[in-house]
C-alpha cells in the first residue's frame, strides 16, 4: 500500500522551490511597504532587507530594479492605475497598494515577463500577504491594466 503525501507537506514542497524572482518580488514588496508607511530611503531598505533569512536565495538585480524602479515611478504608476481602482490609491491597504505598484512597473518595463506572469505573480504575492479578498481586487486591477501596458500581448481583451 502506497501514500500519498498529505496536502499540506505537498505545499510545504513547494514554498521550498519559489523562484528567485518570486523571492525578489517578495523582497521588493516588502522594501516597498517600509517605504510607502515610512518614505525610508531605498538605500536603508536595502541594507535592512539584506540582514533578512533568504535574500540570498532571490535576483538581487531584479530585486533591485524592481524596489528602485517602482520608486521612481510611483507618480505614473499611480496614474496609470487610479483609473481601475474603486477608491483612492492612498486609500488602498499598504499591501495592495505595493502589489499593484510592483505589477504595475513590470507590466510597464519587464516586457520579457508575459503579462499573465506578472499577474499570477501578483495575485499570489496577494494570497500571501494581502487581506481575505485582495488577491481579486489585484487580479481585477491588473487585468484592466495590462490591456493599456500590453495591449498587443493582451488582444486588446
Amino acid at each position: 500500500m502506497t501514500s500519498a503525501k498529505p496536502v499540506s507537506d505537498r505545499k510545504a514542497g513547494r514554498s521550498n522551490t519559489r523562484s528567485a524572482r518570486r523571492r525578489s518580488r517578495e523582497f521588493a514588496l516588502q522594501g516597498l511597504y517600509q517605504w510607502l508607511l515610512a518614505t525610508t530611503p531605498v538605500e536603508t531598505i536595502e541594507k535592512h532587507l539584506a540582514e533578512t533569512q533568504g535574500f540570498d536565495k532571490m535576483d538581487l538585480e531584479y530585486f533591485r530594479t524592481l524596489l528602485r524602479g517602482v520608486i521612481t515611478s510611483q507618480i505614473a504608476l499611480e496614474s496609470a492605475l487610479t483609473p481601475y481602482l474603486d477608491r483612492p490609491i492612498d486609500e488602498l491597504s499598504p499591501i495592495e497598494r505595493g502589489i499593484l505598484l510592483l505589477a504595475g512597473f513590470e507590466l510597464r518595463q519587464q516586457l520579457d515577463v508575459p503579462y499573465r506572469v506578472v499577474i499570477n505573480e501578483a495575485v499570489e504575492l496577494a494570497k500571501t500577504f494581502g487581506g481575505t479578498e485582495g488577491h481579486k481586487y489585484v487580479n481585477g486591477v491588473l487585468d484592466k491594466l495590462a490591456t493599456v501596458f500590453r495591449s498587443v500581448e493582451t488582444g486588446g481583451k
